[in-house]
């Protein structure tokens, strides 16, 4: 499994809430997602077979988000 982690724009518990559902989608059953919104960089941590962080940055843009993976 790999561990995909974005710094982004995201700051809210709804704002989570509005992305829940797309997110859900894009990962398989064993994967997960969580933000971190204590960190300064507000951290989405990714855990997938497959996904591409690509696939994720273009997710978050499309509603509105800034996001960038961190290496």
């Amino acid at each position: 499994m790999a561990v995909l982690v974005f710094k982004t724009s995201v700051k809210k518990k709804d704002e989570i809430q509005l992305l829940r559902p797309s997110l859900n989608r894009l990962i398989e059953k064993k994967g997960c997602w969580n933000f971190d919104l204590e960190d300064c960089d507000n951290i989405l941590r990714v855990e997938s077979q497959r996904l591409k962080a690509s696939v994720v940055s273009l997710l978050l843009q499309s509603n509105g988000f800034d996001c960038e993976e961190l290496q």
